[in-house]
C-alpha cells in the first residue's frame, strides 16, 4: 500500500455526465424526445417510467451496443482539480462499479481506460468493484446514496458529490468541483499537520496545459 493521502474518486454522476449521456439513448432506443425524461431522477430512474428490470436493459443496451461509456461528456472543472490534488501530492484512485452488465466486461473496461486519457484526468489506480469499503482511501468522492452509506457505517469519510437521488446524505456535500477541491485540501492539509498547501506557483496553472494535451 502507498503511504500517500489516497483520495478514492468515483466516476458516473462525479466525473461523468451520465445521467445526460444515458437519457440520449435511452430516448432514442425509445424514439421519445429527450426532455420527456427529468434530469431530476430518483436512484430508480422511476420518473423516466422505469419498471424493475428496465434499468439493466437499456443499461446494457447502451454500454455494450452504443459504448456509452467512451463517450459520456467529463462533468465541469473533474480534471483540472483532480490535476491540481495530484500535483499537491495525492494518490489518486479511481473506484467505479461498472461491471455490473453481463457480457459487457471487455468493452466497459476499454472505453473507460479510453474515457480516461482522453478526458485527461489523472490517477495511479483504477478499481472496479461494487464493495467501496473493501478499497483503502483517506477519503472519498461518490454520488450513490448505497455507496455513501457503506462507505460511512465501515468508518469512512466521504464527500457526497450532489445529485438530485442523494439529496438525504448528510454533509460533506460539493456540488461544482470547485467545492470538492476546497474540502479535500482542507483534509489533506489537516493530514499533512499544516495550515495551507500550495499546490503549484501562483499563475502557473500546469493542470490546464495537461488539460488541453500541452504536457
Amino acid at each position: 500500500m502507498t503511504d500517500s493521502f489516497v483520495l478514492g474518486v468515483d466516476l458516473d454522476g462525479v466525473c461523468a455526465e451520465h445521467t445526460l449521456g444515458f437519457r440520449t439513448l435511452v430516448a432514442e432506443r425509445l424514439g421519445v424526445a429527450e426532455e420527456s425524461l427529468p434530469l431530476e431522477r430518483g436512484w430508480d430512474f422511476a420518473e423516466w417510467g422505469f419498471e424493475p428490470g428496465d434499468f439493466e436493459d437499456h443499461h446494457r443496451y447502451a454500454v455494450v451496443e452504443k459504448r456509452m461509456f467512451r463517450h459520456l461528456d467529463p462533468i465541469e472543472g473533474a480534471a483540472e482539480a483532480l490535476w491540481r490534488l495530484s500535483d499537491a501530492g495525492m494518490w489518486i484512485r479511481i473506484i467505479t462499479h461498472r461491471l455490473y452488465v453481463n457480457w459487457g466486461h471487455q468493452a466497459a473496461v476499454a472505453d473507460t481506460v479510453e474515457w480516461l486519457d482522453d478526458a485527461r484526468i489523472p490517477y495511479r489506480d483504477l478499481c472496479f468493484l461494487g464493495a467501496k469499503p473493501q478499497v483503502e482511501a483517506d477519503l472519498y468522492i461518490d454520488d450513490s446514496p448505497h455507496n455513501i452509506a457503506m462507505l460511512r457505517k465501515a468508518g469512512n469519510e466521504v464527500i457526497v458529490f450532489d445529485q438530485p437521488y442523494n439529496r438525504d446524505q448528510r454533509d460533506p456535500r460539493a456540488s461544482t468541483w470547485s467545492e470538492v477541491e476546497e474540502i479535500v485540501m482542507e483534509r489533506f492539509a489537516e493530514r499533512q499537520g499544516v495550515h495551507g498547501v500550495q499546490p503549484q506557483l501562483p499563475g502557473v496553472d500546469g493542470a490546464l496545459g495537461r488539460r488541453l494535451g500541452n504536457d
